[in-house]
């Protein structure tokens, strides 16, 4: 058994918690948060794998938020789910220091790393010395999730006969959504028209996606020649409220769609694209998931033949938001084993085959 820690219990880190005591080869050895009301709570709790009423799905392992003592018990392996969205700089102390321990770590929070090969060096130089120094290695893929971004296209391109385009399109409505700092002013949604929310500022698509892009493009064999991006945003109509995060009102944000264009040959041949709302009666002209749903990932070939693939995904009741996160920490955590066989290194999507779940099938 591989031990492993699932460092944070946001959404990503429920998730994770799941994932590894459902995976036969893993075992759940430490959970480390940073909120002290979580403390000394069972991870089977934290992860919603009880009953609601605190007595049943109980795991055995406490929350702690000593890191030294966690990481000084060297755990092989590290599932780092806290945030790296305003603090990528802590992200990255984090995750070398697990990786100084020795620790295989796989984390969605390095967007500079999906595509690890063309990495900034003040991302990639750190990561290098630290698994020089410790024996570790390091895995990042996407919370959009990342395998809508890279196997799965990549996958359909190899059974089409001419690829002219490729389209990689998340549908998603936020209204289920539990994060509303992220929504409300990473994204804006409530926010007046005129506000200028940091995810959607000119050049951050690019940084969060680009490198998605490029990993595409290495695998199609084509240079990219430049990276676009385009963005429209609409206002409510009428307020609404949400389950999570209360009302929103009318005239403030309610949908965005951008896109992050991968420009081959003057023209953009790779793109990935996202359509978000506060909820579905926003911009209802814009694509929506099958049936009406939260959510959907998307990939449109285009070409000969013309190759169209949705995914949908409910985890958490019928919630289609935390079904994402869940295929993506799922993409991650199913790599753990992989990765420890491969040995030190720095690794992307190309490099980690997504294989099939052996011993997995019909596991509670």
């Amino acid at each position: 058994m591989i031990s492993t820690v699932v460092w944070g219990t946001g959404n990503v880190g429920r998730a994770a918690i799941r994932a590894v005591d459902a995976h036969p080869g893993l075992e759940l050895t430490d959970v480390l948060v940073h909120d002290p009301a979580k403390v000394g709570r069972d991870a089977g709790d934290l992860a919603g794998l009880g009953d609601g009423d605190g007595t049943g799905g109980m795991l055995g392992v406490v929350a702690r938020d000593d890191v030294d003592a966690v990481l000084g018990a060297r755990p092989r392996a590290v599932v780092y789910a806290a945030s790296g969205d305003l603090r990528p700089d802590e992200a990255l102390d984090d995750i070398t220091r697990a990786l100084r321990a020795g620790a295989v770590v796989v984390t969605p929070a390095l967007y500079a790393l999906y595509d690890q090969r063309g990495a900034p060096p003040e991302f990639r130089d750190p990561v290098l010395a630290a698994i020089a120094d410790g024996g570790g290695s390091l895995f990042v893929s996407g919370v959009d999730p990342g395998w809508a971004n890279d196997v799965l296209p990549l996958l359909v391109t190899g059974v089409g006969t001419r690829v002219d385009a490729v389209r990689c399109q998340e549908i998603f409505d936020y209204s289920t959504y539990d994060q509303e700092e992220s929504v409300r002013h990473l994204v804006g949604m409530g926010h007046p028209m005129d506000y200028e929310p940091l995810m959607l500022a000119e050049g951050i698509p690019t940084m969060v996606w680009g490198g998605q892009i490029r990993l595409m493009a290495r695998a199609l064999g084509v240079e990219v020649d430049e990276i676009r991006e385009t963005l429209e945003r609409r206002p409510l109509d009428t307020a609404v409220t949400t389950r999570t995060m209360g009302e929103f009102a009318a005239g403030t944000q309610g949908a965005v769609r951008f896109e992050v264009q991968g420009v081959v040959g003057g023209e953009p041949r790779i793109v990935i694209e996202h359509v978000t709302r506060i909820h579905r009666s926003c911009a209802p002209d814009w694509p929506v998931a099958p049936g009406g749903g939260d959510g959907a990932h998307r990939v449109v070939v285009e070409g000969r033949p013309r190759i169209e693939v949705t995914v949908e995904a409910t985890d958490e009741g019928e919630n289609r938001s935390a079904g994402g996160n869940a295929t993506a920490v799922g993409r991650l955590v199913n790599a753990i084993d992989w990765l420890v066989e491969a040995g030190p290194g720095l690794y992307d999507a190309l490099d980690v085959p997504l294989r099939p779940a052996a011993g997995r099938l019909g596991r509670k």
